[in-house]
């Protein structure tokens, strides 16, 4: 039996870091948080790992990223440009609307389709999960049936970064499966309170043990097909809007969410003990470096990594 494949989305343009925030060192010996989440999927029993790349970064992928690791584990690359798998028409009616924003997180993970031939993890690549949020979900894509996905979800608040907003989806449990999952692009924490800054310029408050998506999803290949007709149906809104839609993306927390609501598929919330740091801002950087030499010093992982 096949183990478990890691998807690791790596093709942001990290607009609010200001920089290729998914090749950024932050170990001593040059490993980015990518580096960390593969080495935590190896010792959790993941065989393949995919990573999900624009071409214009790929020498740059495979000097600084791969060369570390790609003789410890099986690695494929993947591509998103902004014509994959688009239809010529609604491509150029993008190109004419003067889109520059990617497709989405959805769109991602399609253009990785041919590729997953077994259960498998999404994950950010400039994200930090820990081994835990692994192993539970490993353990998970072995164990459950084919129609069962997952999550593995955080506390909102220590997911927040001191230097401005965040966009999580947030997410209503039940009895242990997603109920929903809702995307929220304005939170922030003020005056000890933590916040959504709403469309209509409302303020939601928010709990801080609100839990929340960070793209760590687990699914079968029987749903990529589901996702392949969400986003066709997305294609279609914005082919009737282009300009209207232009900052639009196809998230997969919005796909999740719709597949719930249609009884596609249940989604299961594994509870990992697991705890989140990412580098939103480029001031994240210093803290995530911080948290990893602790770690390194505590023996939680080996230095050089690989």
């Amino acid at each position: 039996m096949k183990g478990p494949i890691l998807v690791a989305l790596a093709a942001g343009m990290g607009s609010r870091y200001g920089g290729l925030k998914q090749m950024d060192k932050v170990g001593k010996y040059g490993e980015a948080l990518l580096d960390y989440s593969v080495f935590d999927a190896v010792k959790s029993g993941f065989d393949k790992i995919v990573f999900i790349i624009r071409c214009d970064i790929e020498k740059d992928f495979r000097e600084l990223v791969l060369a570390r690791m790609e003789s410890k584990v099986k690695c494929e690359l993947a591509f998103q440009e902004p014509d994959s798998l688009i239809p010529a028409d609604i491509y150029r009616a993008a190109q004419k609307a003067g889109r520059t924003k990617p497709w989405g997180t959805g769109h991602a993970l399609l253009c990785a389709a041919d590729k997953l031939d077994s259960p498998f993890t999404v994950i950010n690549a400039d994200d930090f999960y820990g081994r835990e949020a692994f192993t539970v979900m490993g353990r998970h894509l072995r164990e459950e049936s084919a129609n069962m996905s997952s999550i593995v979800p955080y506390k909102l608040e220590k997911t927040l970064s001191p230097q401005g907003t965040v966009a999580r989806g947030v997410c209503e449990v039940n009895s242990g499966f997603l109920v929903s999952v809702e995307e929220l692009t304005a939170i922030e924490k003020k005056d000890g309170k933590i916040f959504n800054a709403d469309a209509d310029g409302s303020m939601r408050e928010l709990s801080p043990d609100t839990p929340v998506s960070m793209n760590f999803w687990g699914f079968s290949p029987d749903v990529l097909p589901e996702f392949k007709k969400y986003f066709d149906d997305y294609l279609k809104t914005f082919a009737e809007d282009p300009a209207g839609q232009i900052k639009s993306e196809c998230f997969i927390p919005k796909a999740v969410d719709y597949f719930i609501k249609q009884e596609i598929t249940k989604v299961k919330v594994l509870d990992a003990n697991s705890n989140w740091f990412g580098v939103t801002y480029r001031e994240d950087r210093e803290t995530a470096v911080g948290k990893l030499n602790e770690m390194e010093a505590a023996g939680i992982y080996p230095s050089p990594l690989w």
